[in-house]
């Protein structure tokens, strides 16, 4: 079945894809309700990983066999890392951290107009929502229940993502070698923001959508988006266990950046900016 769409239309791979990504999560949810379907958080968490697996992994690698008889090397998965390039990209998620906030805090600041007030109190409730909701999926009562997190909320959504929107949709865009990419990566990091559905941390997440983006682009790997992804995701997965378990408050972290420590964010921003054109420079100067 290898390579069986590979000259076809694009279009003809959209929907081919499309109806993969329908199937395939029509079949897991199933599968969940048939196994559990219930709504607890045990439950819940089991929903997420049969339908992050389904909806977002799978029709990746199915996809991928029916376009490339290479499936890895379509995905950019085939590519080794250096421990180099990965030590700047983990850092480069510390450091962005407060940059973050402070991007976020700012986006919670728009305001849509009057004539739009419903849908803006219809978001702000269902940001609310979210925000309980991961918190009730961050509890931790043992350490065990810790590490199903890192994989849940950290490892399997960094691979899954990846593989989807920097792997597999942003081929979609490029239709010859070294042409558009710029408009890949940022239609794609659009998609990967509002498929979020979370309009108040829209721009935070477009802005690493991009990064990511042209961290594959600068190294063709798809390993050290992925890694960047997962830095990104296991810092909030540790940073509330590690308050958890200390009774301390994570107001501090999350607003570190933000209002009275908007100069740290300001830093952050700078460094942030300094580390990816390093980053860039390094990259690119050893894929010579």
């Amino acid at each position: 079945m290898s390579e069986i769409l590979k000259h076809k239309n694009v279009w003809i791979k959209v929907l081919f894809f499309i109806t993969i990504v329908f199937l395939s999560t029509l079949f897991f949810i199933g599968l969940w309700y048939i196994i559990d379907g219930g709504q607890s958080i045990e439950s819940l968490k089991l929903m997420q990983l049969m339908q992050t697996f389904g909806t977002f992994l799978l029709p990746c690698f199915i996809y991928a066999a029916f376009v490339d008889n290479k499936p890895l090397c379509f995905l950019h998965l085939d590519k080794k890392i250096g421990w180099k390039g990965s030590l700047i990209v983990v850092f480069l998620m510390f450091v962005a951290m407060p940059c973050i906030n402070m991007l976020a805090w700012l986006n919670g600041k728009l305001v849509l107009p009057d004539f739009l007030a419903d849908i803006e109190q219809i978001m702000k409730s269902q940001e609310e929502n979210a925000r309980i909701l991961t918190e009730q999926f961050l509890k931790a009562d043992n350490f065990a229940v810790f590490l199903y997190n890192i994989f849940l909320m950290a490892l399997l959504p960094a691979i899954s993502e990846e593989v989807l929107f920097r792997g597999t949709l942003q081929s979609f865009f490029i239709t010859k070698k070294n042409s558009n990419q710029n408009v890949a990566i940022w239609v794609v990091a659009i998609i990967f923001s509002t498929i979020h559905f979370q309009f108040y941390g829209f721009i935070p997440r477009m802005l690493m959508g991009a990064l990511f983006g042209y961290i594959l682009l600068w190294s063709g790997s798809l390993w050290l988006p992925i890694l960047a992804h997962f830095t990104n995701n296991a810092l909030a997965v540790v940073i509330y266990y590690i308050c958890a378990e200390n009774n301390w408050n994570t107001e501090f972290i999350d607003s570190l950046g933000t209002e009275n420590t908007l100069f740290i964010g300001i830093i952050s921003l700078l460094l942030t900016i300094t580390i990816i054109y390093f980053l860039k420079g390094f990259l690119l100067n050893k894929n010579k």
